[in-house]
C-alpha cells in the first residue's frame, strides 16, 4: 500500500483552479527556460531550436527545417538567414537539387546548441517522441480540449 498522500486531496482550491494553475506552472517554466537560453547563450528559443535540430538531425533541407519549426517556409527562410548571418549556420545548393537549399551548422552554432541545457520544448519533444502511441493520443485528447475550452485555433 502507498503511504503517500496526494496533495491535491489536502487543498481547500477547487480541483479546476489545481488543474489552471498547474497549466500557468507549465507556460511559467516554459518562459523561464527561453529567458535562460537568451540570457546564457544570447540566442532566442527558436533558434536555438534550430540549432539543437540540426545538431541532432545533421545537416537539412529547409523544408525539413521548416517542417520541424512549424511555420511558414517565408519565415524558416528568414530565421535561417538570421543564423547564417551571426555566424551560426551556413547553406549551398544541393549538388543533386539545385532548387534544394541544405543548411548545415557551422562551429559556433555546433558550441551553441551542445552547450546550452537541454530542457523547455526540446526536451519535451524528445521525451514525446518515446511515449507509446496511446499515450500520445490520450495527450492530444487533452490538448484538444484545452484549446477548444480557450477558444484556440
Amino acid at each position: 500500500m502507498n503511504n503517500e498522500i496526494d496533495e491535491s486531496l489536502l487543498s481547500d482550491e477547487p480541483l479546476s483552479d489545481q488543474v489552471f494553475h498547474q497549466f500557468l506552472a507549465l507556460l511559467r517554466h516554459k518562459r523561464q527556460y527561453a529567458r535562460q537560453i537568451e540570457t546564457e547563450q544570447g540566442i532566442k528559443p527558436r533558434d536555438f531550436s534550430v540549432l539543437r535540430f540540426l545538431l541532432d538531425s545533421g545537416p537539412a533541407t529547409v523544408s525539413q527545417v521548416q517542417a520541424f519549426l512549424h511555420n511558414s517556409p517565408s519565415t524558416a527562410s528568414t530565421l535561417i538567414a538570421q543564423l547564417e548571418e551571426a555566424g551560426y549556420v551556413s547553406r549551398r545548393r544541393s549538388d543533386e537539387d539545385n532548387r534544394v537549399v541544405i543548411v548545415s551548422l557551422e562551429p559556433a552554432g555546433q558550441t551553441i546548441a551542445e552547450q546550452a541545457p537541454f530542457g523547455g520544448l526540446p526536451l519535451l519533444r524528445r521525451r514525446l517522441a518515446r511515449l507509446p502511441e496511446e499515450r500520445l493520443v490520450q495527450i492530444q485528447d487533452v490538448l484538444v480540449e484545452l484549446m477548444a475550452l480557450m477558444e484556440a485555433s
